[in-house]
């Protein structure tokens, strides 16, 4: 039997007195990464049932930088749907959309 392999990533946010995010940094234990600064941080979760997610974002975050990660994201998304059921229509239609939103929230093309 093979050896199970164990991996950890770890978030650290720093928060002001009225618990709003100033730093958030993140360490990946087999990717070698410690301490590494993000200006935000998504993590959704299924349970079998339902998403759930964590959605964090330091206070200097620009208006426009924040749109330009939620059309990143998508398009991560898109990529994550693709590889893991083949389905190159609807991760086409997803990328599709967020290129279409892109340009029309002023970010241009995703």
């Amino acid at each position: 039997m093979a050896q199970a392999l164990h991996s950890e990533i770890h978030l650290t946010v720093t928060t002001d007195e009225n618990k709003v995010p100033t730093a958030i940094q993140w360490s990946a234990s087999d990717a070698g990464i410690a301490d590494q600064r993000a200006k935000a941080f998504a993590l959704s979760v299924w349970n079998g049932n339902e998403a759930l997610s964590i959605d964090l974002w330091d206070k200097d975050m620009t208006v426009e930088e924040m749109k330009v990660f939620v059309c990143q994201s998508m398009m991560t998304l898109a990529d994550a749907l693709e590889r893991s059921t083949q389905d190159q229509r609807a991760a086409g239609a997803i990328r599709g959309f967020t290129t279409e939103l892109a340009e029309r929230i002023g970010v241009g093309p995703a």
